[in-house]
């Protein structure tokens, strides 16, 4: 927070891609011609991509104007638009297949290398989430330390590995080069929601489903990463979990350690769970309450009034708040209303931590730098104080929701 009773605010989940043509330059030119063919078939299945406002995702100085109306100065930038080759935003694509991937990996990273153009566009304003696939690991750590070299400050995107993927899960030892290579240069490892749901189909039900379990299948990043020891292999990893709600996670922590104490017990026999424990105690080490308080983060976007009073539970030091930009569930343009509504009454050191220190400190903004716009265009201490009681008629943000309670996950 800068010293002008402003928050500083960082928003750790924004989204952004190129123009599907756009990318073209950014593309190895042997890939140029099967780029030609493909891009001039693609029908773009995404509304938002079409609209008027889609430029919102690489006009860079619309949206550094947009944020900062919106009290903004920072952003995480995770993929929104088309990468070639994909046949969905590469968030919700499925794995490629052997067939598919050399071109699939063409075309992440491309995306990768218009991001870096586009951050550097902002010095300073923007940590870009560079992409990598999981189905070569040689080729994703080169990608790793290609991505810190070229000052992509955002981190890994993690792809998830959905049941019927053809991928090994993310527990298994064959990811190590990836966790290592990350802890090594102190690359934080991100998991949006969205990127390890399975396909389910076109139906009606289908998208209702989708709604419901998303999240859940996002979460299981952290439990397959901690039972599987990659934390005590690399002790400097860390894992920032996006966009997957907040409120579920003390329940989940006191689930994890049910199970790792009762699994622990494997030597003692004195379970029903014990047979299942045999060699855990060696490979992953900690209770999962407490990797998660020293390895984990949740990008909180947004944070909830239901959410808010478990936050030293979480963990104040682990919630980095997100606008969701330029997304219809965003808070954008009503942000200082969202605060309102979510944050009222909480101290301001709490606040200011969760709106940008705790952002700042993972992905390596310097406040020194953004201090000073924030004390210009940044929300006083007095407004978000401010209880809001009816929510802007128009505003489509789920912060603002009525009757919301805690989640099962």
């Amino acid at each position: 927070m800068n010293g002008q009773d402003r928050y500083t605010v960082i928003s750790a989940d924004c989204h952004a891609g190129a123009d599907l043509l756009d990318y073209r330059p950014y593309l190895e030119k042997c890939h140029h011609d099967d780029f030609d063919v493909w891009a001039a078939t693609y029908v773009n299945p995404y509304e938002d991509l079409l609209a008027d406002s889609a430029d919102r995702n690489w006009n860079s100085a619309r949206r550094l104007a947009e944020l900062e109306q919106d009290g903004i100065v920072a952003e995480v930038i995770f993929p929104n638009t088309i990468p070639p080759f994909f046949p969905s935003g590469s968030l919700m694509a499925p794995a490629p297949t052997a067939a598919e991937f050399e071109r699939r990996w063409a075309g992440l990273r491309a995306h990768n290398r218009w991001l870096a153009d586009f951050c550097a566009d902002a010095p300073g304003r923007r940590a870009g989430v560079f992409q990598i696939l999981l189905n070569d690991v040689e080729e994703a750590v080169k990608e790793i330390r290609w991505s810190v070299t070229a000052g992509l400050k955002g981190g890994l995107l993690l792809p998830g590995t959905p049941p019927g993927s053809g991928l090994p899960e993310l527990h298994a030892r064959v990811y190590d080069p990836i966790w290592a290579v990350c802890a090594e240069l102190g690359v934080p490892v991100n998991h949006h929601a969205g990127s390890a749901s399975p396909p389910l189909g076109d139906e009606p039900a289908a998208r209702a489903v989708f709604m419901v379990e998303t999240t859940w299948f996002s979460h299981r990043a952290l439990w397959h990463l901690i039972f599987g020891g990659a934390f005590r292999r690399h002790p400097g990893l860390r894992l920032v979990l996006t966009e997957q709600g907040s409120g579920w996670i003390p329940g989940v922590l006191a689930m994890l350690d049910y199970y790792h104490g009762r699994m622990l017990a494997a030597t003692k026999a004195t379970t029903a769970e014990s047979k299942f424990g045999v060699g855990l105690a060696d490979a992953m080490g900690d209770p999962p309450s407490s990797v998660w308080h020293d390895n984990c983060f949740v990008g909180a976007s947004f944070m909830r009034p239901h959410e808010v009073p478990l936050r030293h539970r979480i963990g104040l030091d682990k919630i980095m708040w997100g606008s969701d930009y330029p997304h219809d569930e965003g808070t954008y343009p009503y942000t200082r209303e969202g605060l309102r509504f979510a944050f009222a009454g909480v101290p301001r050191a709490e606040l200011a931590a969760m709106l940008g220190g705790n952002a700042a400190r993972v992905y390596g903004f310097d406040l020194d730098l953004l201090d000073p716009i924030a004390a210009k265009v940044g929300p006083t201490v007095a407004q978000i104080a401010e209880p809001l009681s009816t929510p802007p008629a128009d505003a489509t943000s789920p912060v603002f929701a009525r009757g919301a309670s805690v989640r099962v996950w």
